[in-house]
């Protein structure tokens, strides 16, 4: 007994855009990928990483962060105190050593002034949009004020104040804003061993 032959000239009664297998992996799938590449596309522009905030330069494809100004602060043996209210008043204290506040010079030779102004460069760990910029003016004595607003949620916070004039030097620290005060020392890393 033969079986029969199989009937390979059978036609759909559907067309074929009715067909789920067709509509699922054929259109369905790469529809998907394509929409889920332009999300991502759009997410990562949305969430890119902010521009670097320091003294980093590039000579050719090497890079290098200048320390001068850190030196200098370290050599001037500067240090300072930094006093946050509630309402954004911020208060600065530069303070000089006591052998130049004795002698009227800095410890290069220099006379002992006081600036007008200094740069306060308030930095968010994270987020951009947290940061802060504002000049320090100079009051009284080694007293300078600036107002600036800070974010109520503590965060992790780069601080530095800076003074670009003849001798250009920077503070630095790092803190969990808010906070009342915040102390400024010269960089140990320049310590002769």
């Amino acid at each position: 007994m033969s079986s029969p032959a199989p009937n390979f000239k059978h036609q759909d009664s559907q067309p074929w855009y009715k067909n789920y297998m067709v509509v699922i992996f054929v259109i369905g799938m790469p529809a998907f990928v394509v929409i889920a590449c332009i999300w991502f596309v759009y997410y990562s522009y949305q969430i890119r990483d902010s521009v670097v905030r320091d003294d980093w330069y590039m000579d050719g494809k090497t890079l290098y962060h200048d320390v001068s100004r850190d030196k200098l602060t370290y050599d001037l043996d500067l240090h300072g105190k930094m006093q946050f209210a509630d309402n954004g008043d911020v208060v600065f204290y530069l303070n000089y050593p006591e052998q130049s506040l004795q002698s009227g010079k800095l410890l290069n030779g220099e006379p002992l002034t006081y600036p007008d102004s200094l740069e306060l460069s308030i930095s968010h760990a994270t987020d951009i949009k947290k940061d802060r910029d504002a000049v320090l003016k100079h009051q009284e004595g080694n007293k300078y004020t600036a107002q600036v607003d800070l974010d109520d949620v503590k965060g992790k916070y780069y601080l530095q104040v800076s003074y670009d004039g003849k001798n250009d030097w920077r503070m630095q620290d790092v803190a969990k804003l808010p906070r009342p005060e915040v102390s400024f020392n010269p960089l140990p890393v320049f310590a002769k061993s």
